[in-house]
């Protein structure tokens, strides 16, 4: 069995229902393959990164950056995956509220040191919340589970 790991820091209500969303989308019947683990960030470590086959970053923009929490984590876990999960698959969700360019360079950054393999573009959630952003987590929870699934990745 895969396994996808969500790391997902969530400082607000907003914040969990995209986790949740994102989450739910992951456990979709078409991806029955595939063992989810979703973790706040003090709670993953690098062992469930090793243990991972590909991996979801969720994040809040904190003054243009992304939140503190996803920084401890990665730095937690840099060293000890720099050269065993490189090219592992990940994706990227942003909650912004204003721009969250400063959210993706941060995070762009330290994925690209790792060697990790984006699938696709971060998804952003600018702006005034939207209940529409929950409706974008769960599609990308199902396509990252249902492409690992599939061998895609």
């Amino acid at each position: 069995m895969k396994t996808l790991l969500i790391v997902a820091n969530t400082p607000s209500q907003n914040a969990r229902a995209l986790l949740e969303a994102a989450s739910r989308g992951a456990n979709h019947p078409e991806a029955g393959g595939v063992a989810v683990r979703a973790l706040q960030p003090p709670q993953a470590n690098a062992e469930d990164v090793l243990a991972a086959d590909a991996v979801i970053i969720g994040t809040t923009e904190n003054f243009g950056y992304m939140s503190g929490l996803i920084k401890d984590f990665f730095e937690r876990i840099y060293y000890p995956c720099l050269e065993k999960t490189r090219a592992l698959p990940f994706a990227l969700y942003v909650r912004a509220g204003k721009d969250g360019t400063g959210t993706v360079r941060a995070v762009t950054a330290i994925t690209t040191g790792l060697g990790w393999r984006a699938t696709q573009p971060p998804l952003m959630m600018v702006g005034e919340w939207q209940n529409d952003f929950t409706v974008q987590c769960e599609t990308l929870g199902a396509t990252i589970a249902v492409s690992l699934e599939a061998g895609l990745f």
